[in-house]
């Protein structure tokens, strides 16, 4: 899979699922009182954020033809 995300959206998947895995992790332990499934959740959307930001490909854009690199 060639690489599909980039720009504005590569930065937004990084902050937001950076802010989103910490959220995660302070619920599961301890720091912030929500439920485990809503620490899980957070905790798996974040880590999924990260990964595609961080390495530029997303299998949800590819199936959709989205691309945000700004190749020509």
């Amino acid at each position: 899979m060639q690489k599909n995300v980039g720009g504005i959206d590569r930065t937004g998947r990084l902050i937001v699922g950076t802010v989103a895995a910490l959220a995660g992790i302070a619920a599961l332990t301890g720091y912030w009182a929500v439920g485990i499934v809503t620490a899980l959740v957070a905790l798996v959307i974040g880590v999924i954020l990260l990964v595609t930001g961080t390495t530029q490909k997303c299998p949800i854009n590819d199936a959709a033809g989205i691309d945000t690199t700004n190749r020509r």
